[in-house]
C-alpha cells in the first residue's frame, strides 16, 4: 500500500462530527488537517496496513493528523533511530500526537534505546521532551521482557516525580500520572512506593479548557483489579 492508498481509506473511515470538533479547535490542532477518525479505528486501519518503514516516514511528512498516528503506528522499531526521534519530537505541537508518538503502543517505545532516550527527556527543560519521556517510561514499566529495568530504576523515577512534580507544567504533570501509574502496576513494592506520591499530589488536573475529569492517579493504583493481581 502507498501514501495515496493510505490516504483514500482515511478518506474512506472519515468521522464527519470529529472533523467539525477539529475544526473548532483550530488553535490547538494548528495546521494540521483530519479526518476525525479515532485511535481504536487507526489501530485496525494500522494493522490492515501493516508494517512499512518507507510508507511511516511520507506519512509522517503530510499535514494530515490520522496520517501521522498512522505512521507512528507502522514504523519498524528496528529501523527508528535516535535522530528520527528528535526531529520528530521537533515537530510536535498537537498534545494528542504527542501523546500517541510516546505511548499507545506506537514503534518508538519497542526500540533497543528507548531507556536511555527517556531518561535524557525526562531531564530535558524542553516541555515537549519531558511530557515523552514520561509517556515512553509508562510504555516500559508495562514490559514483561528479560532485559525490563530492574525496581531499583522505577523507585528512582518515582522519587524523582515526587520532588519535580510542582516545578513542571501542566501537560508533563500529567505525563508523571500516567508514568506513576503505570509503575505502580508492576508490582508490591512498587505500587505502594507510586501510592505514596500519588497520595502526596492528589489528582491531576487537565488543562483549563478540557472538560476531563482529573487524573486520579491513587483511584487506579487502588483499585479491586490492583489489589488482587498484586495482592495488596
Amino acid at each position: 500500500m502507498n501514501n495515496i492508498q493510505v490516504i483514500a481509506l482515511l478518506k474512506a473511515n472519515q468521522n464527519k462530527k470529529n472533523i467539525e470538533r477539529w475544526d473548532k479547535g483550530s488553535s490547538v490542532s494548528g495546521k494540521l488537517k483530519s479526518f476525525g477518525i479515532g485511535l481504536t479505528v487507526l489501530r485496525k486501519l494500522a494493522k490492515q496496513i501493516g508494517r512499512d518503514r518507507n510508507l511511516a516516514l511520507e506519512l509522517w511528512d503530510t499535514d494530515i493528523y490520522d496520517a501521522k498516528i498512522i505512521a507512528l503506528l507502522i514504523d519498524d522499531p528496528k529501523q527508528i533511530t535516535r535522530e528520527q526521534a528528535e526531529m520528530q519530537v521537533e515537530s510536535l505541537r498537537h498534545g494528542h500526537l504527542a501523546h500517541v508518538f510516546s505511548s499507545c503502543g506506537a514503534s518508538l517505545a519497542k526500540t533497543h534505546f528507548v531507556v536511555p532516550l527517556l531518561v535524557e527527556w525526562i531531564n530535558s527543560k524542553d516541555t515537549m521532551r519531558q511530557s515523552c519521556g514520561y509517556g515512553l517510561l509508562y510504555e516500559v514499566s508495562k514490559s514483561k521482557k528479560k532485559d525490563a529495568p530492574v525496581d531499583a530504576f522505577f523507585l528512582k523515577k518515582i522519587q524523582e516525580i515526587s520532588t519535580s512534580f510542582h516545578k513542571v507544567h501542566k501537560a508533563v504533570q500529567l505525563a508523571m500520572g500516567g508514568a506513576l501509574i503505570g509503575i505502580g502496576k508492576r508490582n508490591a513494592v512498587l505500587n505502594a512506593s507510586a501510592l505514596k506520591v500519588a497520595k502526596s499530589i492528589g489528582p491531576i488536573q487537565f488543562e483549563s479548557n478540557s472538560d476531563c475529569e482529573p487524573l486520579d492517579v491513587t483511584k487506579h493504583l487502588t483499585s479491586d483489579y490492583i489489589k488482587n493481581k498484586l495482592g495488596v
